[in-house]
């Protein structure tokens, strides 16, 4: 039994001591690895240290030597500077010793000539002026010929160019709107019980309507706008077939609001054709109204558009403001269209641009496009040249002969009727009314009061007139002698 614990406790302690030494192998091992792998990273620590110190001393002396150039150059610099200091020095004492030289010089040919600076300087010019004076004289001569030789040629020339770009359609004034119904049957119904469907539509529309011939119906009126709202609403009306006072009165309401957004549209389209943009509202709406405005038979967008086309190309040929000739020749007749206010086109033209804003420039070209005022710039004559080509060339206004005959005659007979009026001319289409009297029988206060009773005569007896009438009373006294011999 004793034995047997002995044996036991002799193997387990053997056991052990070998268990011992295995540990301590492996502690060996763990430790030897561990030395290597830290001399290892001392070795790359020591390595890269050693290489950023390179580089350290690398950056030093390349730093260095930039320094030591930067250094070299401001040397070098100052040197410069100094010379170029130095040269100005010695430039400065050459041109004080020149115009010391210069003015001793020119003291000596004063003595020796006896005369001064200024006084030579004039017998020198004299002499020159009295040589060339003849030559001078021939060309001046030879430019006016050449000059006077190619001028009307060159202003023909621009003039044609200028009405090429201004080329447009003719279109026709009329003062009747015909609408074309399928069967008489409507026109008992357009005249209503009564009459009260005719008379609602005229009272509504402002136009008269004939019903005299078959199948048609002639809607009359001066003003083309009512003309146009009428037959708009009329040819809804038929279409409609419901033709009352009430139902006139609400067709003519919502076609006159569609007319003008037309108008709108019409004048926003004009003013995009000559490039003019961002104009306000009030002047587009009264340039949309061009589209049913006639002036002798002429259209005036067509007018407008074309006298704008030809100012601009005026303009271009002549070196002039454009933008203030395009906005010129296209407000020009903007007084026109304003209505309820008394005025001749140019004055109300030339209120509702300075009620807008418009820079003087232009207004200036629309106050003298008539010559009512001396033209203030070159853009002013080329608006008017612009208006006057446009206006006055074959073919872009007419009115019936007849007519104007007897409105001329019409004036002509309302002065000569006055007690005193000894001739009476007509002038510029009837715009302006020249009458001379007798100096013994009219005094000049009864001049005045003469002017005033034509003008009130002949406000009564046109209502509507193209324009305005300058009545001029010549009252012209004479004297005569004759002698004997």
């Amino acid at each position: 039994m004793i034995q047997k614990f002995f044996r036991k406790f002799f193997v387990s302690k053997k056991e052990t001591s070998t268990s011992r030494v295995d540990t301590d192998s492996k502690t060996k091992e763990i430790l030897f690895k561990a030395n290597e792998e830290a001399l290892r990273i001392k070795q790359e620590a020591e390595s890269e240290a050693r290489k950023a110190m390179a580089e350290a001393l690398e950056l030093e002396k390349r730093l260095a030597k930039k320094e030591q150039q930067i250094d070299d150059k401001e040397t070098y610099i100052e040197k410069e500077r100094n010379s170029i200091d130095q040269g100005r020095r010695q430039i400065d004492s050459l041109h004080k010793e020149i115009e010391e030289k210069r003015d001793a010089m020119l003291i000596k040919l004063e003595k020796i000539a006896s005369l001064t600076k200024d006084q030579a300087r004039e017998l020198l010019l004299s002499g020159w002026e009295d040589k060339l004076k003849s030559e001078v004289a021939k060309r001046i001569k030879q430019s006016e010929e050449e000059v006077k030789k190619d001028v009307d040629e060159k202003a023909k020339q621009i003039l044609v160019d200028a009405m090429r770009y201004g080329a447009t359609d003719y279109t026709a004034e009329y003062t009747l709107s015909i609408i074309n119904l399928p069967n008489d049957e409507f026109k008992g119904r357009i005249i209503g019980k009564d009459g009260r469907n005719i008379r609602a539509f005229e009272l509504a529309t402002g136009v008269d309507v004939d019903l005299e011939e078959e199948k048609v119906i002639r809607l009359s009126s001066f003003d083309a706008v009512r003309r146009e709202i009428a037959r708009l609403s009329l040819e809804r009306l038929i279409k409609d077939g419901r033709i009352q006072p009430e139902r006139i009165e609400e067709i003519v309401n919502k076609t006159r609001e569609e007319v003008e957004k037309i108008i709108y549209k019409a004048g926003e389209e004009l003013a995009h054709k000559v490039g003019v943009f961002n104009l306000p509202n009030e002047i587009i709406q009264s340039l949309g109204r061009f589209k049913y405005r006639y002036s002798y038979g002429q259209n005036m967008i067509v007018h407008t558009l074309e006298e704008t086309r030809i100012g601009i190309a005026l303009a271009h040929e002549l070196k002039a403001d454009v933008n203030v000739v395009k906005l010129g020749c296209l407000l020009h007749d903007i007084g026109k269209v304003v209505a309820d206010k008394e005025g001749s086109h140019v004055e109300l033209g030339v209120e509702l641009l300075k009620r807008n804003r418009f820079p003087e420039k232009v207004i200036s070209c629309i106050a003298a496009h008539h010559e009512d005022i001396p033209f203030p710039s070159v853009e002013s004559v080329i608006v008017y040249i612009a208006d006057a080509v446009s206006g006055g060339r074959p073919g872009a206004r007419h009115e019936d002969f007849q007519e104007y005959l007897k409105r001329i005659k019409t004036i002509e007979d309302t002065a000569k009727l006055k007690k005193g009026v000894k001739e009476v001319y007509a002038l510029q289409a009837g715009r302006e009314l020249r009458v001379v009297v007798e100096p013994t029988e009219i005094t000049d206060d009864e001049a005045v009061v003469l002017a005033e009773k034509i003008r009130e005569e002949l406000e009564k007896k046109f209502d509507v007139f193209p324009g305005q009438i300058k009545i001029t009373i010549i009252r012209e006294f004479r004297s005569e002698a004759t002698t004997k011999i």
